[in-house]
């Protein structure tokens, strides 16, 4: 036996074996975050100048000047610059001082067209039967355009039913041919007038003497409140309303002239449905007041019938009116004179409100309208195709235009532009005078059909740029007008206070 055995010693292979066995270890770090930042454009900035910095350093001398200074001056040029300094300096300081050019601007685009027509709105039914248009106005939104049917050629009673239509021009699709509301009316309308704040009153003047106020909210009966037969009420054709406002505040009444010689002021009673006299007017003959160069004598107790009719936008008691026999009076509301006129029954007193009369035309006086942006200025026109500008301190018109050979029907006065005023005439034209061109000549025309009158016209106070025109073939167009139009020039203001100041030959 071996010493091995002996000992029980394990062997060499079997040691080897339970030896552990080696491991290999390693640590792993957290997460690299990588960001990444970069700009996608760069802002540079570059400066250059055309002409050299002076070096301030070495200033030249005399000497190096007149080195530098090749050419010579040539003779007498300091002499001559000299003995004109004086002239020039004058011509100058003129320049300064004068307005030739005010208002002057220069137009580096092409010209634009003056008018334009944006629409031609029709009502089939009263083209059939021949009505005209007698009367146009726009709702206080300047949305709604109202136009009245009638007869501009009635010298005889009638009785043919009439209309008054609306259309909505703010309307997605719009129905030139197909008015969006008509009422339908027993008698000729002949005035038309929407109210100043409320867009669904609308005050009309019939052919009967009637006054009606619709509310066109009513769709079952549009009729608010109208007049009933009595001594109040007119017995001739109502030739003109207008809303005028009351003592109280809010409330308006309407305002009516006939050419019977009246003219009424009516409370709305909406709870009664009627209209109640709440003041009255009557123009005698006799009582007419003539200035100086006035031609017109008469002592008769004559009515004088009133074809027109204008409120003041500046003074709440003044009122213009003007007459079949062409006269143009100035009236007032607060004139406590009786009128000569024998007592017929009438509820409230008539009174007779003219305070001057201005120089009468040779024709019945169709329009009259006072400036909104002077307070001594208005417009009239009528059969003589003049169209004439009045001062109220003067008796004599300041400015007379040629607007037509045949009638003129309706004028008005821009509401932006000071000097900008519009008259449709019989021919069918619409001439629209700018006095700021100091030419007597329109600055556009609107041309129109033959034979076919442009009988009314309306400027829309919200959209200013439109001017709607109503004709006797029973259309109304919108005419869209050019900016220079309606949009007011620097000075222009100033320019209507010098022809307001001038003195009437």
């Amino acid at each position: 036996m071996f010493a091995d055995e002996a000992l029980n010693l394990p062997s060499v292979q079997s040691v080897w074996r339970k030896c552990p066995s080696q491991e290999s270890r390693s640590c792993q770090t957290t997460a690299v975050h990588r960001a990444e930042v970069g700009v996608q454009a760069v802002s540079r900035v570059i400066s250059c100048t055309q002409t050299k910095p002076e070096d301030h350093t070495s200033p030249m001398t005399e000497q190096q000047c007149q080195q530098n200074c090749t050419e010579p001056e040539p003779p007498g040029l300091v002499e001559f610059l000299q003995g004109v300094e004086e002239f020039i300096v004058g011509e100058l300081e003129k320049n300064v001082r004068s307005h030739a050019f005010d208002g002057f601007q220069a137009n580096w685009e092409d010209q634009s067209v003056p008018v334009s027509c944006l629409n031609c709105l029709q009502h089939p039914s009263a083209q059939e039967k021949g009505l005209h248009v007698t009367s146009v106005c726009w709702s206080c939104t300047g949305s709604i355009i109202a136009c009245a049917y009638g007869r501009i050629d009635d010298a005889d009673w009638s009785t043919e039913r009439s209309c008054v239509c609306m259309w909505n021009l703010d309307r997605r699709c719009l129905r030139t041919k197909q008015a969006d509301l008509v009422i339908n009316v027993p008698t000729a309308v002949t005035a038309l007038c929407c109210h100043p704040n409320q867009p669904a009153l609308i005050a009309g003047g019939l052919y009967s003497g009637d006054v009606v106020v619709w509310d066109i909210s009513r769709t079952q009966d549009p009729v608010l409140a109208q007049t009933v037969m009595s001594s109040d009420s007119h017995r001739e054709p109502v030739n003109q309303v207008a809303w005028v406002s009351l003592q109280k505040k809010g409330e308006y009444g309407v305002l009516s002239a006939s050419s019977g010689g009246r003219v009424l002021l009516w409370m709305v009673v909406s709870d009664q449905g009627k209209l109640v006299l709440n003041a009255a007017y009557a123009l005698i003959q006799q009582q007419v007041p003539h200035s100086g160069s006035s031609s017109f004598k008469a002592c008769s107790s004559k009515s004088v019938g009133v074809t027109s009719l204008a409120l003041s936008p500046w003074d709440p008691d003044t009122f213009m009116v003007g007459s079949e026999d062409g006269l143009l009076l100035r009236c007032s509301f607060s004139s406590q004179t009786l009128a000569a006129v024998p007592s017929e029954g009438n509820s409230v007193a008539l009174r007779a409100p003219a305070v001057f009369s201005f120089t009468p035309c040779s024709g019945p006086v169709y329009s009259v309208h006072c400036s909104p942006f002077h307070r001594n200025l208005f417009v009239s026109a009528g059969t003589d195709g003049l169209a004439h500008i009045y001062s109220f301190l003067q008796a004599n018109p300041l400015l007379s235009l040629r607007v037509s050979d045949s009638y003129v029907f309706q004028v008005q006065w821009s509401p932006t532009r000071p000097l900008v005023f519009a008259a449709a005439t019989g021919q069918g034209e619409v001439q629209i005078f700018d006095l700021g061109c100091r030419s007597p000549k329109p600055a556009a025309t609107i041309e129109g059909g033959a034979g076919q009158a442009a009988t009314c016209l309306a400027f829309s106070c919200n959209n200013p740029g439109l001017l709607a025109v109503g004709k006797a073939d029973g259309t109304v167009g919108i005419w869209r007008l050019s900016d220079d139009l309606f949009e007011q020039s620097p000075r222009e203001s100033s320019q209507l206070d010098l022809i307001a100041n001038q003195v009437a030959e």
